[in-house]
């Protein structure tokens, strides 16, 4: 049975990054991106322990380039769905970061108008139509919306250029049923969904060795018969490659295909603290993965090839905790919905009037 090997190991894939395909402006921007996902959840982690936020929050710190390097292959027609851990997916569409800081807070002017928090996030103009902290809950509504994709290309009869559906989740969703069901149900469709799986290895506290036979998931597309990538999840560029050529093998009518992005979360399963104290193996591996941090192997990586200056990193990194700062402080003056829009926002008015 295949492992992960080198991808998985802690000390390994730390040096640089092979940039020769892609202009200083593109990396640029990536890197800017990935730095507001970086500096946002590190303001949400300091309003969590101040007792601002109080809503359960799931920090994806050290997995932003996933995120940053699969968005920029989506366009807003396609249907993505996020799971618990997803403010990096919704950054990394382009969704406003001020409305997900009013979200967090539970404010009016939130993308889920206050009632969703960190984990039910919404953001219609950039394509992300919804993000669900049920484990696995979010594939088959991806599989659901690709069908729905694969019709509307069928009555335009164009299937040659086709939008697509995305599930993001982690490798523990991938021991519920749900997924198994959805990929074979995907591919005897020869549906344009496309599975994002960011392997974090561990699911909620415990390492993936201690609760699947092998450390690598993608054998769960192999075996549906499904096209499937496996990557390091920490070198953006490498993300970016793969995600272009797999959501185009897509478009064009090639059905479903599987990314497996290997990476590691610095902060714990939910809340800020690094939870050290869960099992050995992440206590003696947290400050090795570190050293594969993506933002630290991007900047090196530029500065190394001339394409950036260090000074140009610490102008970029004012910028964005000035744009945070903002941002916060923005919500300083939300409103918080009256407990009376409980009933208008929650439920419809039709499944009102059939309770009532």
């Amino acid at each position: 049975m295949p492992r992960l090997g080198r991808l998985a190991q802690a000390g390994e894939y730390s040096g640089p990054i092979d940039l020769k395909s892609y202009e200083a402006n593109q990396l640029a921007h990536w890197l800017k991106k990935m730095l507001v996902i970086r500096y946002a959840e590190e303001k949400i982690a300091d309003k969590v322990v101040d007792g601002t936020i109080s809503c359960p929050c799931h920090l994806a710190i050290g997995q932003e380039a996933v995120a940053v390097g699969f968005c920029e292959s989506i366009r807003p027609s396609d249907r993505m769905f996020g799971a618990h851990r997803s403010h990096s997916h919704y950054l990394a569409s382009g969704a406003p970061l001020d409305e997900l800081f009013y979200e967090v807070r539970g404010m009016l002017e939130g993308c889920s108008k206050g009632f969703g928090g960190s984990m039910h996030l919404y953001a219609e103009k950039q394509g992300l139509k919804g993000t669900v902290p049920i484990v696995a809950g979010t594939v088959p509504l991806a599989v659901g919306a690709a069908l729905a994709a694969k019709m509307d290309g069928q009555r335009k009869k164009d299937s040659s250029n086709l939008d697509v559906g995305v599930a993001f989740f982690g490798d523990g969703a991938t021991e519920e049923g749900v997924v198994q069901e959805s990929l074979n149900l995907a591919k005897v469709y020869n549906l344009p969904v496309v599975f994002m799986c960011e392997n974090n290895l561990f699911s909620s506290h415990l390492h993936i060795d201690l609760r699947q036979p092998t450390d690598t998931v993608a054998r769960f597309a192999a075996a549906a018969g499904i096209k499937c990538e496996v990557v390091d999840g920490n070198d953006i560029v490498a993300v970016a490659d793969a995600s272009r050529r797999l959501i185009e093998h897509c478009r064009s009518g090639g059905g479903p295909v599987f990314l497996e992005a290997i990476t590691y979360r610095w902060r714990g399963h939910v809340g800020p603290s690094e939870d050290r104290d869960v099992g050995v193996r992440r206590k003696d591996d947290l400050d090795v993965w570190k050293r594969r941090d993506p933002v630290r192997r991007l900047v090196d990586s530029l500065v190394a090839g001339g394409k950036f200056t260090s000074a140009e990193f610490d102008k970029l990194q004012i910028e964005v905790k000035d744009q945070v700062e903002t941002a916060w402080a923005k919500t300083n003056t939300g409103t918080y919905p009256a407990k009376s829009m409980l009933l208008d926002i929650v439920y419809s008015s039709k499944a009102q009037e059939q309770i009532i």
